[in-house]
């Protein structure tokens, strides 16, 4: 199937489920970390309904472990808080981030063993201030 149609089937599901619902303002979020120019870390997702959706965080392999990707969601976080957003939806297959993201806050709320064989899909939300 051509990309092209593979992209009209996101868009008109993403366009029927906004249309189901009242007051839709997505807005694509992201921020980078680079060194001498070149990117080592980043991640990028979008804020709706008052929310931060995280769909990528990325540190280049060789930067691993030095904090960088909690940079990132910090400041992805900070960009969310200052449109408004009341609370975080990360997703993850790994464990080890998993982990780090209940460091940084966030806290589990729905796991799916063997969502991919091996592999354990963790959904974890992080909420700043209470659902009216």
């Amino acid at each position: 199937m051509p990309q092209a149609d593979l992209d009209a089937i996101r868009d008109a599901v993403v366009l029927h489920g906004r249309q189901q619902t009242q007051g839709s303002d997505a807005q694509p979020i992201a921020c980078a970390l680079y060194e001498q120019g070149e990117l080592i870390a980043g991640a990028w997702g979008r804020s709706e309904f008052q929310r931060l959706y995280v769909q990528y965080l990325w540190v280049r392999d060789d930067r691993r472990g030095q904090g960088l990707g909690g940079d990132c969601l910090r400041r992805l976080e900070a960009q969310a808080l200052s449109r408004g957003c009341v609370d975080a939806l990360i997703e993850t297959l790994s464990d080890d981030s998993a982990e780090l993201y209940e460091h940084l806050g966030y806290a589990c709320i729905a796991h799916v063993h063997d969502f991919v064989p091996g592999f354990t899909r963790h959904t974890l939300m992080k909420v700043w201030k209470p659902r009216e």
